[in-house]
């Protein structure tokens, strides 16, 4: 066998979901309907903003590239658990599951970093309304943006110049349906005790330090607006609960499959598919039911669909 960084593995076996033909009838078509809505929705919300002039603020361009990476992040994983379902030999390349890991953790830190800037564009829109314009003019926002970018391309980028040049020669079974960092590393020919420190430190310990930074936050903005009126408090906790939620549906996986990695089989894999399917789905529908100007926006844009089939 052709030897790859100087391993002798060229590919890793993925772990099948399921076993009985039912139960992968099942799961093909909870998956495929899950990941339709997922780029329906989240193009729904890219395409809304680009062409609704009255979202051109930095909330919703931040919500427009938030959609983005969640279609990218699920399209990582979903279409090959898809694929793999019915398929005897769940075989992955050594390179297909380095890319894989590469673009899992790119996106992860994308969204990791939009995350924050969309809480700190809540924190300036709630308690500094007159300053808003000001501090979160287009130049911040494009920022923002492209920090986030960076900073996700660091991250995977870190982790991944250790991985790719371990030696893997003997077990190839990663125990998952995806190739990630903690499972892959644990198949390397050698000590990884520092390694997997390293991975944990870099997306465990920064995932649960940024979850409870972003929670703190949420409820200093909270805390301010009941001081100067308890009356915008209900106005400011409705708004806030959609950040919130999305807050705690991608961080909790996060810190589970990272910082208290492999409890057990069943629950790694329910919140990996919590992780890659039923977030990015769900932050469109949270987004887009809670929010009143997408919700006009949403009749606009209908109108406008409806006026041009007439004139069609």
């Amino acid at each position: 066998m052709d030897r790859v960084n100087g391993s002798v593995v060229t590919e890793f076996v993925l772990l099948g979901l399921a076993q009985s033909l039912g139960m992968q009838f099942f799961l093909f078509l909870f998956f495929f309907l899950f990941y339709v809505g997922i780029i329906l929705g989240n193009l729904f919300i890219v395409f809304t903003v680009i062409f609704d002039s009255h979202l051109h603020s930095p909330m919703y361009i931040l919500l427009a590239n938030l959609s983005v990476i969640d279609l990218g992040l699920s399209s990582t994983t979903v279409p090959r658990m898809i694929s793999d379902l019915f398929s005897g030999c769940k075989i992955i390349s050594f390179h297909s599951c380095m890319i894989q890991i590469f673009f899992i953790h790119v996106m992860g830190g994308v969204e990791m970093v939009l995350l924050i800037a969309m809480a700190y564009d809540r924190y300036t829109a709630i308690c500094k309304p007159l300053h808003y314009l000001t501090i979160m003019r287009p130049k911040i926002c494009v920022f923002l943006i492209v920090a986030a970018w960076i900073i996700g391309v660091i991250h995977a980028v870190f982790q991944f110049v250790f991985v790719i040049n371990l030696p893997f020669c003997g077990p190839n079974n990663v125990g998952s349906f995806y190739c990630d960092f903690p499972r892959v590393i644990k198949l390397a020919c050698m000590d990884t005790y520092k390694l997997e420190f390293v991975v944990t430190a870099n997306s465990g310990f920064i995932s649960m330090g940024t979850f409870f930074v972003l929670i703190i936050s949420y409820i200093f903005i909270l805390v301010t607006v009941r001081k100067h009126s308890s009356k915008d408090l209900s106005k400011a906790f409705f708004t806030l609960s959609a950040h919130i939620t999305v807050v705690v549906l991608f961080f909790t996986p996060c810190m589970f499959l990272y910082v208290w990695p492999f409890p057990t089989k069943s629950l790694d894999t329910f919140f990996s598919i919590v992780d890659f399917v039923v977030t990015p789905v769900l932050n469109p529908a949270i987004y887009t039911l809670r929010n009143k100007d997408m919700k006009m926006a949403m009749r606009r844009l209908s109108r406008q669909v409806v006026s041009f089939r007439e004139i069609m």
